[in-house]
């Protein structure tokens, strides 16, 4: 039960809980900057005497440390240890990722390992309980620190139900959340990779600054996650973005979903790989970026054709949605401007005037966004607030 769920409304209780958790917003939208009891009472407009008596009760509940500075409103203030700990956990085509975070949002363990795709959800469940308390033992801590966990997968969800996939078939039907509390013991909230890449991205990437952002995963398969008005957008039942799916070409290459000419057919990686595959034989996509920029005419082909379907498909959710910013990430992402001035060029071609000018960039997070988002999710999920009394 929350405490805003615990006191009546208008009591002295639950303006304390009110004032306490405006403080504490905006120490976690700080992170890791700190801040001084004069910034606090700044920019929340509370009083220099209430905002004394919060970090004083925050303080005495470990959520929040102190150094004393200059006089009292000199006193600096973080989110300390003792306001627990949050995971964030990311499924790819054929990786795991794991990293453990505190409240602050300070990254303390990260671990990266392959998986392969065709495993069965509870398999890598377990794969994921066995590396996090790996490195929650490299950092000193126990899972009854962690207050929250944050997932991603690579598959349209809705309601934590895991929908159709060919990336991780061994997923579909699952309930993630519920699968993954009952692994982990702790509370776990589920997002769409791309949903996490986007929140990553806004909050501490390459979107930092704008209202309005488009994230693109371009890896085995093709997503969008939109944050609009500072907000992620889901949709009615949480499968907003799924860009991969517009059908450029009704007679085009058959997709994976049993579609024709969909965006993904085109520019995900397993299409580069084909197109190389009588040069560079079970070449990694990482091989082909560096063929391309080695020169290869026929590597330098592959992301151009993709940058301009790619472009083709940014320009419809640009026409849409009017972001300030696109940001690409995933596997294909590391071909940088060999992927993206085509996707640029295209781009221009095919949206109204005004958004010509979107700019198009690499994720600054590369292929940690996913990650990185699914801490930010746990974070954003957690009350901090302590105990009425």
């Amino acid at each position: 039960m929350s405490v805003d769920e615990r006191v009546a409304p208008g009591s002295t209780t639950s303006l304390r809980a009110s004032n306490q958790r405006r403080v504490l917003d905006l120490l976690l939208a700080r992170g890791n900057a700190l801040a001084t009891q004069a910034d606090i009472t700044r920019e929340t407009g509370l009083a220099a005497g209430t905002v004394s008596s919060i970090v004083r009760q925050l303080a005495a509940a470990d959520i929040v440390s102190t150094v004393a500075g200059a006089g009292r409103r000199g006193t600096t203030v973080q989110l300390a240890r003792g306001a627990g700990l949050v995971v964030g956990i990311d499924f790819g085509h054929s990786h795991l990722a794991v990293a453990v975070g505190d409240m602050a949002g300070q990254i303390l363990g990260e671990a990266r390992e392959p998986i392969d795709s065709g495993h069965l959800h509870d398999d890598g469940l377990a794969r994921a309980v066995a590396l996090l308390d790996r490195l929650l033992a490299e950092v000193d801590a126990t899972r009854a620190e962690v207050r929250n966990i944050g997932m991603g997968l690579p598959a349209p969800i809705s309601e934590d139900l895991v929908m159709s996939s060919a990336i991780l078939p061994g997923w579909v039907g699952v309930n993630a959340r519920e699968a993954a509390a009952q692994a982990f013991g702790v509370a776990v909230h589920i997002e769409n990779d791309a949903n996490l890449g986007a929140l990553a991205e806004h909050r501490r990437g390459s979107g930092r600054g704008h209202d309005n952002v488009v994230f693109v995963k371009v890896s085995s398969g093709v997503g969008a996650g939109l944050i609009i008005n500072n907000l992620l957008f889901g949709g009615a039942r949480g499968t907003a973005g799924e860009i991969g799916h517009l059908t450029l070409d009704e007679q085009g290459p058959l997709c994976r979903c049993g579609s024709r000419g969909c965006l993904e057919a085109y520019a995900a990686t397993g299409t580069a790989q084909a197109m190389m595959a009588e040069q560079m034989p079970g070449a990694a996509i990482d091989e082909i970026i560096d063929a391309a920029r080695h020169g290869n005419v026929s590597a330098l082909r592959v992301f151009e054709d993709a940058g301009l379907h790619l472009g083709w498909g940014l320009a419809a959710v640009t026409n849409l949605v009017n972001p300030g910013v696109i940001v690409v990430g995933g596997d294909m992402s590391r071909a940088g401007d060999l992927l993206l001035d085509s996707a640029r060029q295209s781009l221009r071609r095919h949206v109204l005037a005004g958004a010509a000018a979107t700019p198009v960039v690499v994720a600054s997070l590369g292929d940690r966004s996913s990650v990185v988002g699914a801490l930010v999710l746990a974070i954003e999920a957690t009350d901090l607030l302590p105990e009425a009394s």
